[in-house]
């Protein structure tokens, strides 16, 4: 039997997890969370109320063997605090590595931290994936502060022989998705024609259950110590298509008007909204071979079938 802390346990990473896992009888999990209440499929639920270098994680701990950390500051569109890189550096940077340095000294055997594909960097040319083991290029805030939680967590491992984990996932999407992917449901099942129909961009996407399967594999395969992984689906879509097939799934077709891409940046850029255009226009790709290489992993959910469960309980929860 595994012990598992997974922090976050109630966020749309972590509910996923143990969804996912909900038929492991070899599982026992801990929860950490910030709002009490019991977590439904954990042996103890701890409630955490900040991810900080001074949080106690003493009864979190206690006989655990493997940590999930997906717990985090997350990236904010619209950033209001004064020093934003100083906010992420105190909850992902400080916050992990504290929780790391005691889980060490708890005798924790593997440490999991997710980490997001914004360590990689913002874009890439189209045909020109991002690899697991290439030079990091964070650009943001948040993506600067994972990567130096990164840096911090494999030093620990060196020094403790814990081993640590880093999984960077490309943008999760899946049953109760919120942000952009649930305003393009909305904009589908609403039938507004939208001026996406000529974008020719690649972008990786990673289905909560496909992400679920890698962190599970990551928290108990032998090859996984000590290595980082980047996490998609395997397929790899444009906007456009994205959109025709997801209307397919909410049976609903897109009404795209064919305006080229060069045109809505352009637009885009005029109205301050560029970094909205680079994620419609702009091209993301992953390479995920190490995964199948290392741990013989691949995605257990087609993009197709993954698109149907998400538009199934975005239909679901709007009829109730």
């Amino acid at each position: 039997m595994t012990r598992i802390l997974l922090t976050g346990a109630n966020g749309f990473v972590g509910s996923g997890v143990l969804r996912h896992a909900a038929n492991r009888q070899d599982l026992q999990w801990v929860a950490a969370v910030r709002r009490s209440g019991k977590v439904v499929g954990c042996e103890r639920t701890c409630l955490v109320e900040s991810l900080s270098d001074s949080t106690n994680w003493g009864e979190a701990l206690a006989d655990v063997d493997v940590v999930i950390h997906a717990a985090a500051r997350v990236h904010v569109m619209n950033e209001k605090v004064s020093d934003p890189l100083a906010e992420f550096r105190r909850t992902n940077v400080e916050g992990t590595l504290e929780l790391a340095r005691q889980s060490a000294q708890a005798g924790v055997r593997r440490f999991v931290f997710i980490s997001s594909i914004k360590v990689n960097g913002e874009a890439t040319p189209t045909g020109q994936p991002y690899h697991a083991d290439d030079v990091p290029n964070p650009v943001d805030p948040y993506g600067v502060s994972k990567r130096e939680a990164e840096d911090a967590l494999r030093e620990l491992a060196r020094a403790t022989g814990m081993e640590v984990v880093i999984i960077r996932p490309v943008l999760v999407y899946g049953p109760g998705v919120k942000a952009n992917f649930l305003s393009m449901m909305r904009w589908l099942s609403a039938g507004i024609p939208l001026p996406l129909g000529s974008i020719h961009n690649c972008r990786s996407l990673v289905y909560i259950g496909n992400l679920a399967d890698l962190i599970l594999t990551c928290a108990e395969h032998p090859a996984a110590a000590n290595q980082t992984f980047l996490g998609s689906d395997g397929e790899d879509l444009s906007t456009t298509q994205l959109l025709r097939r997801l209307g397919g799934a909410l049976q609903k077709p897109a009404r795209l008007l064919p305006l080229p891409s060069a045109f809505l940046r352009l637009a885009a850029s005029m109205i301050g909204r560029r970094a909205v255009a680079q994620r419609l226009c702009g091209s993301l790709q992953v390479d995920i071979s190490k995964n199948a290489q290392l741990l013989g992993w691949t995605p257990v959910f087609q993009v197709d079938d993954a698109l149907r469960l998400t538009a199934r309980h975005y239909l679901d929860v709007r009829s109730s």
